[in-house]
């Protein structure tokens, strides 16, 4: 027997790396992704239920897509895509992170059986992005434009704000909701800050009361921060303020503790303390020597400094949050100034109104009628602190989606019927087509289904008969194609009439995104899991024994193996130094 015949086993991997490759793993990685569609199918539209998760310490109540793949911990490595997408869709629309996941799922479960009946997954996924564009391209097609400027444009936007909190937690309050929302976002708009809208547009929570008592403030709103002895006798309420806005603290500081001063004779002790006391009143003498009514600080704002200020009829604020304050800013054209010294008329900001009220258990500071309508804050009330943060999350959704409407200027309709019109399109498409790729469109048209199906599922109704009713009418009627589920009274409507409206870059970015994410599933061939180390050394260790190395790691044999090449040509790596000598002696030295 030849000598040469046998061949040594390579090991390549750690032990304990676990692969998987081939068609086994690409089926195992669809059903994990359909794992995570099914933990969200439930939650989609109106009718759509709760989830309450727990994560040892705080309890959430959601049915927002996004916000519950954030809380799963999704460890499964190819389902975690679906998680990415879900968060693409929230930062990019704020609406439709359920539909998007539940589109890619069932995209690549339509796909399923081809990939078991070897057809290549390259030739699927050259079909699958053929479709996506087709489909995007057809939303876009039967958008309907408007304009935002006019009266039939705001109600266009008031209705998109009030589809986008119809699946909601405060969907019963959406006649409260729906105009703020629109407010807020068409003044940030008018102002040219909209891409902003994150930073401009707070919401405050505050525990208690009734929902129905939540308010919009036009400026910015804030609670009452730390305040020292003195606070109750500042003036509260100001008409036509001067503000000043400031980065510095005017608190009386001691000396620091290893601080060493000699002095000879006790009246130089009391002249350094006399000095400490002149700096903070040299910085109180230039706030209010600037003309200013409101002084806020990003800083402490101590007890002697708050007195200071109520003797003068000064209001005062120290340890303002960072957002607010520059809220603040923006709303009433002031400068966030960082020393007190060359204070000027054109640092200060102004606003119509000022006051200190009580909302709640809480004391809020309002400032109202600002020069610049680019802030708004939102003050949510409600009975329990879940509430209140599902709440909030829901506003937040519908404030994106009134963001997209504004840019996008087109609309469609909701309620499954843009999904069964570019359904029925990508049939018709299909049937011109030869080969494997009619298939596979007609299967991603079929899935684009699952948003009206599982919309009649979550309400109660029968998927079956509403799905043949509706693919009926989108196939005979020239005038169907905006009908969709009817969630009031189960079968079929015209949705666009009932006025269910989208943003068309919602349904647009939810098909571009479930498309890429099934494609980037199927080009996965080999998944390498790596087991996590005990040891620290072990992913650099060697196998012992004297001709191996001794258990030398493996960076310190090539460190000393290019030492001894290097050394020949004059010179070690570690510097221009002569044979034999190393840069450094003893931890980690020659």
């Amino acid at each position: 027997m030849n000598s040469f015949g046998m061949r040594p086993g390579i090991i390549l991997l750690r032990e304990g790396t676990d692969t998987s490759q081939g068609k086994a793993q690409l089926v195992s990685n669809i059903n994990a992704c359909q794992a995570v569609a099914d933990a969200v199918r439930t939650t989609l539209g109106p009718r759509g239920m709760d989830k309450l998760i727990f994560d040892g310490r705080k309890v959430t109540i959601s049915n927002d897509g996004a916000t519950i793949m954030k809380l799963l911990e999704i460890a499964h490595p190819a389902a975690k895509t679906l998680v990415d997408i879900s968060m693409s869709q929230d930062a990019e629309v704020g609406d439709g992170t359920t539909s998007v996941v539940l589109l890619a799922g069932e995209i690549l479960k339509q796909l399923k059986p081809f990939v078991e009946e070897g057809v290549h997954p390259q030739i699927v996924m050259r079909n699958v992005r053929v479709a996506g564009k087709l489909a995007v391209q057809k939303v876009e097609e039967l958008s309907i434009p408007y304009d935002t400027s006019s009266s039939e444009g705001s109600e266009m936007l008031l209705k998109c704000a009030s589809t986008a909190l119809n699946s909601k937690l405060i969907a019963s309050h959406q006649d409260l909701f729906s105009p703020m929302i629109v407010d807020a976002v068409k003044s940030l708009n008018d102002a040219g800050g909209l891409d902003d809208l994150d930073s401009l547009v707070a919401i405050k929570k505050i525990p208690g009361g009734d929902v129905r008592q939540s308010f919009l403030v036009k400026g910015v709103a804030f609670k009452k921060t730390f305040s020292y002895a003195g606070f109750e006798q500042m003036t509260k309420k100001f008409r036509d303020p001067k503000i000043l806005l400031l980065n510095v603290e005017l608190e009386l500081k001691s000396e620091k503790e290893n601080a060493e001063v000699r002095i000879t004779d006790p009246d130089q002790y009391q002249s350094i303390v006399d000095a400490e006391w002149q700096v903070i009143y040299d910085k109180l003498d230039a706030c209010v020597a600037c003309g200013a009514n409101i002084v806020l600080s990003k800083l402490p704002i101590g007890d002697l400094a708050t007195q200071y200020f109520a003797d003068r009829g000064l209001f005062c604020a120290g340890r303002v949050e960072d957002g607010d304050l520059k809220r603040v800013a923006k709303a009433t054209g002031g400068t966030v100034q960082t020393s007190t010294n060359g204070l000027f008329d054109g640092v200060l900001g102004t606003c119509g109104e000022f006051e200190e009220k009580q909302v709640g258990d809480e004391r809020f500071n309002v400032f109202t009628e600002c020069n610049s309508s680019l802030t708004s804050t939102i003050v949510l009330r409600g009975g329990s602190e879940q509430f209140i943060a599902e709440s909030e999350r829901s506003i937040h959704d519908a404030l994106m989606v009134v963001k997209r409407a504004l840019k996008s200027r087109a609309v469609v309709a909701g309620g499954g019927a843009v999904e069964m019109e570019v359904s029925k399109y990508l049939r018709d498409y299909a049937l011109t087509i030869e080969g494997k790729g009619q298939l596979i469109v007609s299967a991603f048209a079929k899935a684009l289904e699952v948003v009206p199906r599982q919309l009649c599922d979550n309400a109660g109704f029968d998927a079956t008969d509403i799905l043949s009713a509706l693919r009926r009418k989108h196939a005979q009627d020239d005038d169907g194609k905006w009908y969709g589920v009817d969630i009031t009274n189960g079968g079929i409507c015209d949705t666009f009439d009932s006025g269910v409206w989208e943003p068309s870059d919602n349904k647009c970015n939810s098909m571009a995104a479930a498309s890429e994410a099934a494609c980037v599933i199927l080009s996965i061939d080999e998944t390498v899991v790596n087991p996590r180390s005990q040891d620290p050394g072990a992913a650099t260790g060697m196998p012992g024994g004297p001709e191996m190395g001794g258990g030398k790691p493996l960076s310190n044999m090539m460190g000393n193996a290019m030492d001894a090449v290097n050394a020949q040509k004059g010179g070690s790596r570690s510097g221009n130094f002569g044979n034999g000598v190393s840069w450094m002696k003893g931890r980690g030295g020659g």
